[in-house]
Formats: structure tokens, sequence, C-alpha cells
């Protein structure tokens, strides 16, 4: 009878760290994708506010006003379009998952735009 304890004890011992290690996991994921989501919106205000004449330094500014993490680039190539970028660090928490995604993590939201 005391051997099937030690049983179910070792068991739960071998799963626990796997499952610990799902549950970061998916809060990683969950929260990259959470980024870039809002990245993903910040591109559209900062393509209405291009759209609207803003210089690429008011467009910056307003940027950080929102979060000061958030980074801006923007590069004109042969005057035919522009390229715009928005970029996040974010943390990883998983232990392992940052040797695979990199620690931490830079989320991206990029647009290329006719150049006027």
């Amino acid at each position: 009878m005391g051997n099937k304890k030690g049983q179910a004890l070792m068991e739960f011992v071998i799963i626990l760290p796997i499952f610990v290690f799902m549950i970061l996991a998916v809060i990683d994921l969950g929260k990259i994708l959470y980024f870039g989501n809002i990245l993903e919106s910040k591109m559209d205000d900062v393509i209405t506010m291009y759209e609207s004449k803003k210089t690429f330094e008011e467009i910056e500014q307003n940027i950080k006003l929102d979060d000061n993490d958030i980074l801006f680039e923007a590069t004109n190539e042969n005057n035919t379009y522009v390229e715009l970028k928005l970029e996040k660090e974010m943390p990883i928490i998983t232990p392992g998952l940052n040797f695979i995604l990199g620690n931490p993590y830079l989320v991206i939201a990029k647009r290329k735009i006719n150049y006027e």
C-alpha cells in the first residue's frame, strides 16, 4: 500500500516542472501576442499621423507620451516609400524559453507606405 503513494509522489515530481514550464510559456506567448496587437494598433495611429502631414519628430513625441518603452523608426528608401517601424522589448520569464526566443524578446510592427 505505501508503495502506491510513493509512486504517485514520484509521478507528481516528474510532471510538476513540465506543467510549470507550460504555464509560464503560455503566459509569455500571450504577452508577446498582446504587445504585438498593441503595436499594430499604434502603427495605425502612426500612419494616420503621417498621412496628416505630421513630422517624424512629432510622431515620435506622441508615441513617447503613450509609452516610453516603444521605439519608433522611420526610413525613407529611394524616395518611393517610407518604412515605419515600432519596437518594444519584452522580458521573457520562462526559464529555457529565453534561450529559444532571446531575452528580451523584440516585438516589432512594420509597415511600408508610399512616400508623399
